[in-house]
């Protein structure tokens, strides 16, 4: 029962939070900002994300298989919300401060959570490893634009 039908649920669930996501993007605001030198083209994001959306779901789901509904997967739950949230708060919001924190709580957890899969299945942990470092870059990203852009 919580085979391949629960990857379909979790592939809905990581890309429902892309979605909600991408309610919020790059506008006018964004395009005037000073950027840092290693700042990557716009046309990198979405690719990007969306192979990381995709591990993000196989990795939840291989834990799924093993375990159940458990902290792990809530964990799991509760990093998408941070997740979703950020783009609300730096796109939306035009508030690169409040960006910033958020992508260090998720960062936290998604470092957290990478643990708490790799304990339960090493294929899973490793799945997260690329949004590990994708994050973390994102977040030296968001303090660059931050201290760029005083008044953000």
């Amino acid at each position: 029962m919580r085979r391949w039908p629960s990857l379909v649920v979790f592939l809905f669930l990581a890309f429902a939070a892309a979605f909600i996501a991408s309610r919020f993007l790059p506008d006018a605001w964004y395009v005037a900002l000073q950027k840092p030198a290693f700042n990557p083209p716009d046309w990198v994001f979405p690719p990007a994300w969306s192979v990381l959306y995709v591990l993000m779901a196989i990795a939840a789901w291989r834990v799924w298989k093993r375990d159940g509904l458990s902290a792990a997967i809530v964990l799991w739950l509760v990093q998408l919300l941070f997740n979703a949230a950020w783009m609300w708060l730096f796109f939306g919001l035009h508030r690169a401060d409040v960006a910033l924190a958020d992508i260090l709580i998720l960062l936290v957890l998604i470092v957290a959570l990478t643990f708490a899969f790799w304990r339960r299945d090493r294929w899973a942990g490793g799945l997260l490893m690329p949004y590990v470092a994708w994050v973390a870059f994102a977040a030296v990203l968001n303090h660059a634009l931050w201290q760029l852009n005083p008044a953000v």
